[in-house]
């Protein structure tokens, strides 16, 4: 073997200068004292790394940054993005301006708390931080209007709801941030489970490491993705990785914009570094796919990241990982002039559009092609009503629905397979795949958005031959099993917009109930009263499905003509 090379050393992720632009919370509870060998040492308080972050929870879940509100007006601008782009482009606006009022956060799917912290040598605390930091992601979730999520492994088969949104995912590291001593930063994060559910890795070999199998494989593997975290997507690709999880991980960091000012170039110092050109590549490479902002178009994604990694010469693991509509992440930083947290945005109604004489013709002109479905009908003449147009047609849904998810599926399930009936409520009414936030005091509803419908795929065959399930909810892409019940059974999926759960809470759901199960909390199955619940065609009766072909892998590229 060669002779060494001489000793080196760079971070991983040579994260860059701090460019964020941050609001004072508050400058009690640090200190600086003088230590030996005249250091200043930074002393923090348990309550303020507590109070941090009960505050960075409330902001992430109600706020959102202006770069990504600026990305969505830029949909409406843009004469290239489709009708549908753009109507969910301003209804994911409008929900933004709603949730800004701090009661109704703006996803349903409220998330798990997940914080990153990277404490300088000279910062001393009582040793408690992942404790200070747990009892303020407990303070925000019980506090405000926020879901529940977290499920507790009783034994291997059986959970229960936490009730306080813990456990939190906590991982601190002593480090000085950004070279300083005395400085402890953080990330906050809220990841709902429709875009975690959307982090891939990929185990590929040197063989992907060419500029037209890297197009191919990530024509295939995106298109994958789908739509059911909620697009327009800030995506992210990790190609390489000391480990597999350490692709993963820098894909979360990357998706979250944690890394937009890492190297633009490689050296042999091995650290990572972004790949603009890939990303412009790449981005165009989605805007071609057709799946759009959830319903056909061209904004699949608003941006996309690419990170190069060192690897061993054996492995080269490619994460990939998404963040959605709910983009909810705030860096924050404790130093010894006070405790800082990023400035999101207050007033997003300054993105949205003027009201003129021409958009108001524009939204009457919209409006008139939506097809107003009356849910107080019987299933029959419902159903008889949505044979007549074709997948893609925009709806309007005024009426009952009966809400039902996961953990309300498996039940139902166990009934059939005892030999009991169909439930008559799913035999009578659509189902709604979601599941509600608290309901704020005078509310009909806490936020309440559609959760992803692959989830119940398994279950639909079985409610359709029992007599329900005939007409579905939900967001994201189905299963070709799905498609074929429907075409078998004469049923129908309709596609909710994802993301917009406060607008829907505000201004569709007039009222709700527990029909049954009301110990599973957000897991009940409910009954809802809408008004102008938008939707969409996706899967009809005769076996359409709007996504097949947006999401079937074509592989056109590098190839030739």
């Amino acid at each position: 073997m060669s002779s060494a090379a001489p000793f080196s050393h760079t971070p991983l992720l040579p994260t860059g200068d701090d460019l964020t632009e941050y609001r004072l919370i508050s400058d009690e509870g640090v200190d600086v004292v003088h230590g030996p060998g005249g250091r200043r040492f930074l002393t923090i308080e348990p309550a303020v790394l507590t109070a941090l972050t009960a505050e960075a929870m409330h902001d992430i879940a109600h706020y959102l940054r202006p770069a990504h509100l600026a990305q969505l007006r830029a949909i409406l601008d843009d004469p290239a993005a489709s009708p549908n782009d753009r109507f969910v482009a301003l209804d994911l606006l409008r929900n933004a301006n709603i949730a800004a009022g701090g009661v109704l956060p703006m996803c349903q799917d409220t998330g798990t708390a997940i914080v990153m912290g990277k404490r300088g040598r000279h910062v001393l605390t009582d040793g408690t931080d992942e404790q200070a930091i747990a009892q303020g992601v407990y303070e925000a979730y019980t506090k405000l209007n926020l879901r529940y999520s977290q499920l507790a492994p009783i034994t291997m088969w059986e959970e229960r709801n936490t009730g306080t949104n813990l456990p939190a995912q906590t991982e601190l590291y002593a480090e000085d941030p950004g070279g300083q001593p005395d400085a402890y930063k953080f990330l906050f994060m809220a990841k709902g489970g429709g875009s975690a559910n959307k982090s891939y890795l990929y185990q590929e070999t040197k063989a992907l490491l060419n500029p037209t199998r890297m197009m191919q494989f990530l024509e295939e593997k995106l298109r994958l993705i789908g739509t059911s975290a909620c697009p327009p997507y800030h995506l992210a690709i990790v190609v390489g990785g000391t480990s597999a999880e350490f692709a993963l991980k820098t894909a979360k960091y990357a998706s979250a914009k944690y890394l937009d000012n890492l190297p633009t170039s490689g050296s042999i110092a091995a650290h990572g570094f972004r790949d603009v050109e890939l990303e412009a590549q790449v981005l165009e490479l989605t805007r071609q796919f057709g799946i759009g902002a959830q319903f056909g178009g061209r904004y699949f994604c608003h941006d996309v990241r690419v990170v190069r990694l060192p690897r061993h010469g054996a492995s080269c693991p490619v994460a990939i990982a998404v963040s959605c509509s709910a983009d909810r992440q705030a860096v924050a930083k404790i130093t010894p002039s006070g405790v800082w947290l990023e400035k999101l945005e207050t007033d997003p109604a300054r993105f949205l559009p003027d009201v003129t004489d021409e958009t108001l013709a524009a939204d009457q002109s919209v409006d008139a092609d939506v097809v107003r479905v009356d849910l107080n009908r019987p299933m029959a003449e419902i159903r008889a009503e949505l044979s007549k147009y074709p997948v893609k047609t925009r709806l309007s849904l005024t009426g009952p629905l009966v809400v039902a998810r996961d953990i309300a599926h498996a039940k139902i399930a166990e009934r059939l397979d005892a030999g009991e009936p169909m439930p008559q409520y799913l035999r009578d009414h659509a189902v709604y795949y979601a599941g509600p936030a608290k309901t704020p005091e005078g509310y009909a509803s806490g936020s309440f958005g559609p959760t992803t419908a692959g989830r119940m795929d398994a279950y639909v065959e079985k409610f359709q031959a029992a007599g329900g399930s005939h007409v579905m909810l939900a967001k994201g892409n189905r299963s070709a099993q799905v498609t074929r019940s429907c075409g078998t059974h004469g049923g129908f999926y309709l596609g909710s917009i994802g993301g917009p759960a406060a607008r829907l809470a505000q201004d569709c759901i007039r009222h709700v109930e527990v029909l049954e199960y009301p110990e599973l909390g957000m897991e009940a199955i409910w009954k809802i009263e809408v008004e102008d619940f938008p939707a969409f065609i996706v899967v009809d009766d005769k076996g359409n499905d709007f996504y097949a072909e947006v999401t079937k892998p074509v592989l056109t590229v590098g190839r030739r003509p």
